[in-house]
């Protein structure tokens, strides 16, 4: 009976910390640190992106949904935030690039990668869609015409 316990006590931990939202401190685009856990408070879902200014399936995306992001707002209230995964010898790149694009969402700086770790990232774009506090999907990489996949999951 105490293993029984003590297994259903281990899997209602698992379980619980595998909903929370981790916090980290960012960069915006103007050198302030804030919180994550600030920036995706809402009640409509919130895409985060995680992308690099090396990273060309990032832009690729990132330009895709740009151009389609202000009709995913108006109908959904969805809110995108682009999360770099610069280092310190790229991270000059950022706000150049940044401001040759006519992205319309917020960009923040995971400075010291907590995010990154926090989320097991492996490999860059990688996406995830969150709705009250919890992750309600993953995506890794960058197809054309994906942008399609996500907005069904946003509306849904």
């Amino acid at each position: 009976m105490k293993k029984i316990i003590l297994l259903f006590g281990l899997f209602m931990v698992f379980s619980v910390s595998a909903q929370n939202i981790p916090d980290a401190q960012l960069v915006d685009m103007k050198g302030n640190k804030v919180s994550f856990k600030d920036i995706i408070k809402s009640d409509k879902p919130v895409i985060i992106s995680f992308w690099a200014t090396w990273c060309v399936p990032c832009m690729n995306e990132l330009d895709a949904i740009s151009e389609v992001y202000p009709d995913w707002q108006e109908e959904t209230g969805v809110k995108l935030i682009a999360i770099s995964q610069d280092d310190d010898r790229t991270a000059r790149r950022i706000l150049p690039l940044v401001n040759g694009k006519d992205w319309d969402f917020e960009i923040y700086r995971d400075y010291n990668f907590e995010l990154k770790r926090a989320f097991n990232i492996a490999s860059i774009p990688f996406m995830l869609i969150i709705k009250d506090g919890k992750i309600v999907a993953k995506r890794s990489g960058y197809t054309p015409g994906s942008e399609d996949e996500i907005y069904e999951i946003i509306k849904n």
